[in-house]
């Protein structure tokens, strides 16, 4: 129990500043995310000092920072005479442990990511704050769709006295500026460089600087132009115009904010972006924002959203393999069943049922005809549930999890429904939709088939 309140419940990583746990706060009875320092050995006096005076800034550094893509910071407390700093646990993963377990992303989704974290700097900057740790693991993708910047715990607060030790190189080296390499003065457009050595990696796959060890790292930063990027598309001249190595030169934010805006947004291939839009499911909490684009030689597959009940829309598009069924125009998927399963041990029950689900005619397909799937989940007792969307074949058609809040006894079922249209003049998909539950247990229902044809 940290300062009477907050029990730790578990840890839920650590870094080079220190440990962050998952704990409750038993006063107001809600989850948070507590950070503990981390002393590294034979550190004393006026290091150790120095170290909590950090942690504290990362606080102070956060916690004045208005904007929905900074972690929000609760408390900072004093236990065993060290800080520990409260913030809103964020649900979901990071961008380093989406790298790891999918692989590169597609460059729209990585430019929606960018503008995202960009929002954060931005603002950060605003109030005279400077992050210097912009790196995959310090981005967190959310479950209702939020992209947050976390860890100000080496951030340079203007006007405040430097807290580095003599020698040390502060930040990931990977995504150390050239000029912080050097030791000389970093600025705002210091982060810039970090956000596109952080885009590189997003799309390549590893970050243009890496080397065997932490000084080769360093001196490639410094003396040597990153590889030119194979699979960043439209954003190669973004990715270029941040990692230039002089700060001077480096594109404006302003500028980079639109361009990655609009890579985000721009149709893909020749006939449109392929996305999915849905009306959340009581209670869900709906991420919301672009992802990679599914590109087709004859069509695009795409989903319309009925709005809301406050009528707000919500967007999201496929990723990754779910756009192969359309490469060719009509690569057909043997699909069978009408999706339902149990998962195990966990007593929540998933179907998936479908209606209008098989088109043929004009695109885009007018709303009473688009096919329509509906997710219906189930408990014996009140469970949290995280669950997407996948195609047939599993690929995944949503990337964001959802959540939602089922089997309480006046209510113990909860839906989600979306529908599919296209925007293709021509052109067959053939495939199926299934829902992937991911807790309390894993498990995908079975893929109710579908099959839009688009006639001229």
């Amino acid at each position: 129990m940290i300062a009477g309140r907050y029990r730790l419940l578990s840890r839920l990583g650590q870094g080079g500043m220190g440990t962050v746990w998952r704990a409750r706060d038993e006063t107001l009875h809600r989850e948070v995310a507590v950070k503990e320092v981390r002393v590294p050995a034979g550190l004393w006096g006026d290091d150790l000092a120095r170290l909590y005076s950090r942690l504290e800034r990362e606080a102070w550094a956060a916690a004045r920072i208005p904007d929905r893509n900074v972690v929000t910071v609760h408390d900072v407390v004093m236990a065993d005479d060290r800080p520990w700093i409260v913030m809103e646990l964020i649900r979901g993963q990071s961008l380093a442990e989406l790298l790891r377990t999918e692989g590169p992303l597609d460059p729209r989704y990585a430019a929606y990511i960018g503008a995202e974290v960009l929002n954060a700097l931005r603002a950060a900057h605003a109030v005279g704050v400077e992050h210097r740790d912009v790196k995959p693991a310090n981005v967190l993708l959310a479950d209702d769709g939020r992209v947050v910047l976390s860890d100000f715990g080496i951030a340079m607060v203007e006007g405040s006295t430097a807290l580095t030790m003599t020698g040390e190189v502060v930040g990931s080296p990977e995504y150390l500026p050239p000029e912080r390499a050097l030791g000389r003065p970093s600025g705002p457009e210091s982060d810039l460089w970090s956000l596109g050595v952080m885009l590189y990696a997003a799309v390549e796959g590893i970050s243009p600087f890496r080397q065997d060890t932490a000084l080769s790292t360093l001196r490639a930063v410094v003396d040597e132009e990153p590889p030119v990027p194979t699979c960043a598309g439209p954003l190669a001249p973004v990715i270029a115009g941040l990692l230039r190595k002089e700060p001077a030169e480096r594109t404006p934010a302003a500028e980079v904010a639109e361009a990655l805006r609009d890579i985000a947004q721009e149709p893909g291939a020749t006939t449109g972006a392929a996305r999915i839009l849905a009306t959340p499911a009581e209670g869900a909490a709906t991420a919301m924002g672009p992802g990679p684009t599914a590109e087709a030689a004859t069509g695009t597959a795409a989903a319309v959203a009925a709005p809301p009940r406050k009528r707000r829309t919500m967007t999201f598009v496929t990723v990754g393999t779910a756009a192969c069924v359309l490469i060719g125009g009509g690569i057909a998927y043997a699909l069978t069943g009408n999706g339902g399963g149990t998962a195990p041990d966990s007593g929540v029950r998933v179907s998936v049922t479908g209606a209008n689900t098989a088109y043929t005619g004009s695109c885009p397909i007018p709303e009473g005809r688009a096919p329509a799937f509906t997710a219906t989940f189930t408990a014996s007792e009140p469970t949290l549930i995280s669950y997407r969307w996948v195609s047939g074949d599993g690929s995944v058609v949503d990337p964001h999890w959802r959540t939602l809040s089922i089997g309480d006894k006046a209510n113990p079922t909860g839906r989600d429904t979306v529908r599919v249209s296209a925007d293709a003049k021509t052109g067959t998909l053939t495939t199926g939709m299934a829902v992937e539950l991911q807790s309390p247990t894993r498990t995908t229902s079975n893929p109710v088939p579908f099959s839009i044809t688009c006639t001229r």
